[in-house]
Order: structure tokens, then C-alpha cells, then sequence
């Protein structure tokens, strides 16, 4: 289950990585609470989420070109450093009560954009410091580490918010970034892939040409869209559904995101238990329609255990075709074209995130939180559905 653990560089970048995870969350949580506490609006929270996603859409591809023509331990550190410098900003603006709306944005959009650029090389790295006999192992351990820090961040976060406040969860993340930063100083790795000596914009061409020409891996990113712009929306409602239909606090919203980091964190350890196993294809399919249901199911609820429980349905079958998707895709792709492959992947499954989450919202804004998280589980089903008719070889995989 822990196999990639033994190489000696992935298991430091592995430990720094998930304490700054759990710092992410913890500021995620507060962040949320602080946005509907400024303006009450569910609409709000799906424009913060939206800004905080879209340079993604719009510039991981170039980031991509950059994983695939520079050191990438190099981007990470650069990257790194910028999201500690603000979760600091916000800290000193929460604490000193200068915050507004207008500055949470602000700070949403700047971190989108360096993660457009974080995000491929953190995906990419992962075959250097393991190779490719560990990169299942490692990418189902990655899946751990997040949905680890997805339990413990928020329910450390609805302790935190009442006795530190706000501001200071955003410090105690700007601190955890450290632990990744002194990770990745750490570590040395090898000359990889020969980079190229072409334009930026002629490698960019050559990666869509690339994509375009294996119906695989447009398959596989069409599943994660699918997921992305109507299931993963979820969470940017959950401070909604939790005081409008729950009528919980920030407590109740920390128990709730830690219930889908439960689950998540069960497939994840699923999936590295079971290793570089036959008919990944299946597993993936049924995992998805499993996930629209128990999205559903969630989206009907009234009760509190029925909604725990659900949760931890969706952070399973959330997480496990997510974390197979990526390793389909590192396995069958070149070195050369592994950075540019794995934005296409950042794209579909966080770039087009804010547009999920500006359905979402507007929605909730205007049919109620239930109604739109019922309508994004029926339409994941349906996608679902017409993707595995298209692409009929997916089970197959």
C-alpha cells in the first residue's frame, strides 16, 4: 500500500506536501465562512470560487510548455513561495479587519494564476521521483495526502475559527507552506526528458496536436469535465447547505467537508492497495455513476446522518476516478508531452471548475441550494452516460 514511500525523494516531497495540504484546507474552510459572513450571498461564494479557478482555463496550458521546458522542482519552489506570501496578505488584512470583498477576489484570482503554473508541474513531477514502476502507487498516495488534509484541515478549522479566528487559520497556512518549500530544497532530480529548443507557442501547438490525435485521452479528460463543471461544484455550496438546510454552524460545515475527505481518503487507500490491478476501465465507470447518485441522494437530504453518510459516498467515488484518470493518462504518455498532457488534465478537472461553480451559485441563488445540487447530480448522470456510449472502450481500460 505505502511501496512509492520507499524512494527516499518522493516520501520528503510526500510529508512536505501534506502538512501544507492540511494548512490549504484549513484556510479553504475559513476563507468560505468569511466570504458568506461579508455578504451572505451564495452567489458570492461561487464568484470568490470562480476567480480562484478560471486563470487555470485560461493559462494552464502555458504552464504545461513551461513544466516541459524547465526544471520543475524549480517552478514548485518559485510557486510555493507565492502562496505563502497570500495566505499571509489575507492574514494581515482579516486580523486588522481591512478585508473586503473586492480584496478576497482579488486574492482568489492571484492564486489561480500561479497555481495555473503550479499545477502540471506538481502532476509531472511525480514519474521523476518515482519512475513509472511506483507511479500508480505514488499517485494513489498523492490521492491520500489530500484527502487526508481533508479531514483534518476543516475539522481543525471549525475548532480554529472560534478560538484563533480567521485571520489566524490564514497564518497557521501561510506557515504550513514551509514544510513543501523545505521539501522540495531537499530533493534532487535527475535530467529527465531532453528539453526542447522550439518556441513556447510551437510546443503548445505540438501538445494539442498531440492530445488530438488519441481518442483516449480525450475521453479520459471529458469524464473529469463532466465531473469538474457539475459534481465537484458541491463544496463551494456546502456553508449554504449547511445554514439554509442543515441549520448548522462552522462546526457542522468542518464535520460535513471532513465526512467527503473520510470517503475520499477510503478510495484512495483502496486504490493503493489494490496496486497496478486489471480492468481499471470498469472500476472507473461504475465509480462515476455511483458518484451522480450519491450526489443526488445528498441533494434530498434533510438530516444530518443521512447527509454525513452521503458525503462520504461522494469523497469515494470522487476520489477514485479522478486518481485512476491520472494515472491512465501518465501511463500512456510520453515524457516529452507529460506536462502539456497533465494541464489539459488541470484544465478539465480545476480550470473548468469555475464554471461549475458559477452554475452552482446561481442556481442556489435562485432555485435553492437543494434544487441545484439535485440538478448537478442528474446531469453528471446523464454525462456520464453518453460519454461511456461514445468512448465504449473506456470499461475496457
Amino acid at each position: 500500500m505505502f511501496s512509492s514511500l520507499q524512494v527516499k525523494y518522493f516520501r520528503i516531497y510526500w510529508l512536505g506536501m501534506f502538512v501544507s495540504l492540511i494548512g490549504t484546507w484549513i484556510q479553504t474552510v475559513a476563507q468560505s465562512w468569511l466570504v458568506f459572513e461579508l455578504t451572505s450571498s451564495a452567489f458570492l461564494l461561487g464568484v470568490v470560487g470562480f476567480l480562484g479557478s478560471i486563470p487555470m482555463f485560461v493559462l494552464s496550458l502555458f504552464g504545461g510548455v513551461l513544466a516541459d521546458r524547465v526544471n520543475k522542482r524549480n517552478i514548485l519552489i518559485f510557486t510555493q513561495v507565492t502562496f505563502m506570501f497570500l495566505a499571509f496578505l489575507l492574514a494581515v488584512l482579516t486580523q486588522f479587519k481591512l478585508i473586503t470583498p473586492p480584496q478576497i477576489m482579488f486574492i482568489a484570482l492571484f492564486n489561480g494564476i500561479v497555481m495555473a503554473f503550479d499545477a502540471p508541474a506538481r502532476q509531472s513531477i511525480v514519474v521523476e521521483l518515482v519512475g513509472k514502476k511506483h507511479l500508480f502507487n505514488a499517485i494513489a498516495l498523492n490521492s491520500v495526502a489530500f484527502n487526508s488534509s481533508r479531514i483534518i484541515g476543516p475539522a481543525i478549522a471549525g475548532v480554529l475559527v472560534s478560538v484563533i479566528g480567521m485571520s489566524g487559520c490564514f497564518y497557521l497556512n501561510g506557515i504550513s507552506f514551509l514544510a513543501v518549500i523545505i521539501a522540495l530544497f531537499c530533493i534532487r532530480l535527475g535530467t529527465g526528458a531532453a528539453r526542447s529548443s522550439n518556441s513556447a507557442l510551437k510546443d503548445l501547438r505540438e501538445g494539442l496536436v498531440f492530445i488530438k490525435g488519441h481518442p483516449l485521452i480525450l475521453a479520459l479528460v471529458s469524464m473529469v469535465a463532466a465531473m469538474s463543471l457539475f459534481g465537484i461544484s458541491y463544496v463551494i455550496l456546502m456553508p449554504v447547505f449547511v445554514n439554509h438546510v442543515l441549520h448548522s454552524g462552522v462546526k457542522g460545515l468542518g464535520i460535513l467537508m471532513s465526512s467527503a475527505g473520510f470517503g475520499a481518503l477510503i478510495g484512495a487507500l483502496i486504490l493503493a492497495r489494490l496496486g497496478d490491478f486489471k480492468y481499471k476501465g470498469r472500476l472507473l465507470v461504475g465509480s462515476a455513476f455511483l458518484f451522480s447518485l450519491s450526489l443526488i441522494i445528498f441533494s434530498l437530504s434533510k438530516n444530518y446522518a443521512l447527509s454525513v453518510f452521503s458525503l462520504i459516498l461522494i469523497g469515494c467515488t470522487s476520489v477514485i476516478p479522478i486518481a485512476l484518470i491520472n494515472t491512465l493518462l501518465q501511463i500512456n504518455v510520453p515524457d516529452a508531452f507529460r506536462g502539456r498532457v497533465m494541464s489539459l488534465f488541470m484544465i478539465t478537472f480545476a480550470g473548468i471548475m469555475p464554471f461549475g461553480n458559477l452554475i452552482s451559485g446561481s442556481l442556489a441563488q435562485s432555485l435553492g441550494v437543494s434544487a441545484a445540487l439535485f440538478f448537478c447530480g442528474l446531469i453528471c448522470l446523464i454525462l456520464f452516460t453518453l460519454i461511456n456510449f461514445v468512448f465504449s472502450g473506456l470499461k475496457e481500460l
